[in-house]
């Protein structure tokens, strides 16, 4: 009886054990994180990360977020502690989070050593490519307790990345800008998660040959390199006049004299979050117009 007792309270605080002895992540900074419980005040300061809890509904827990973080609507209605450049350190030490989630491209290196300082458990993500999404989600999969959910999504995403990726062998690659933003004249590199729209498209990066993940160009280069394709991110007024109305020399561009400007949704396109392949898709299927390759 006494044995039988003891049985039954073992597995009454097995939960209670189990959550004492919690769990370790690595981020992407390479520091080893220590969680002794799943974390139920969380600021989000990267609007990629913000997406992913409202897509693991995890938004109850949310306590802060930035401007930037506006989407899903909901997402509006949480406490802001600034921007992506500027922190409200007063304001997130009144939410008192026990988690606040960061990224390298996003967040600047002095506010991740102010919140050290300050004594907040941080954990930084730094997805560069498609696996360092899947990372990203991954680990926040593990932290808030959703590991299923998002392998279950990861391979869902899979399924449609393997079939673009397939599919695509069919363009001849050509050459694809990305602008990320028109002045000054700035496009996405190799290094970026943006270049794996071009790379899985089976196409070719127009700044490949730069190590810069963003690097800015003249106008009379532009010209000189001739992009096939022309990516422009959009709120969905502009048009190629928008680009020629800036430079109208670039009227002689194959680009713009073929109507091969993609324009796309700036905040779809360039979120490394639980959108990217709602991106890719996207991408692909304007490829295939522009290509002129039908669709098997």
């Amino acid at each position: 009886m006494l044995k039988l007792s003891r049985c039954i309270l073992f597995i009454l605080f097995l939960p209670l054990f189990m959550e004492a002895q919690g769990f370790s992540l690595t981020d992407d900074l390479g520091k080893s994180i220590q969680f002794n419980r799943n974390p139920n005040r969380v600021i989000s300061l990267a609007p990629n990360i913000t997406e992913m809890l409202f897509k693991l509904n995890k938004q109850d827990i949310l306590v802060g977020n930035t401007t930037f973080c506006y989407y899903p609507e909901e997402a509006k209605q949480v406490n802001k502690v600034g921007d992506l450049l500027t922190v409200n350190y007063e304001r997130i030490i009144e939410l008192n989070p026990d988690l606040i989630l960061l990224t390298v491209e996003g967040n600047q290196k002095s506010v991740y050593d102010k919140l050290v300082n300050l004594g907040f458990n941080l954990f930084v993500s730094n997805p560069r490519d498609y696996n360092g999404i899947k990372k990203t989600y991954l680990d926040m999969g593990k932290i808030f307790d959703r590991q299923e959910f998002v392998e279950m999504e990861i391979a869902k995403w899979d399924s449609t990345f393997n079939y673009i990726e397939k599919e695509a062998v069919s363009f001849t690659p050509q050459t694809v800008m990305i602008l990320v933003e028109l002045n000054p004249i700035m496009v996405a590199g190799k290094n970026t998660f943006i270049n794996t729209y071009i790379e899985t498209c089976n196409m070719n990066n127009f700044a490949e040959d730069l190590l810069l993940n963003y690097p800015v160009f003249s106008r009379e280069v532009v010209i000189e390199r001739d992009p096939y394709i022309i990516v422009y991110p959009s709120s969905g007024k502009e048009n190629i006049k928008t680009l020629t109305d800036m430079y109208p020399e670039w009227s002689s561009l194959s680009a713009i004299k073929n109507n091969r400007v993609l324009f796309v949704d700036r905040d779809l396109y360039f979120r490394p979050g639980p959108r990217f392949i709602e991106a890719l898709e996207d991408f692909y299927y304007k490829l295939l117009a522009v290509m002129k390759v039908r669709h098997k």
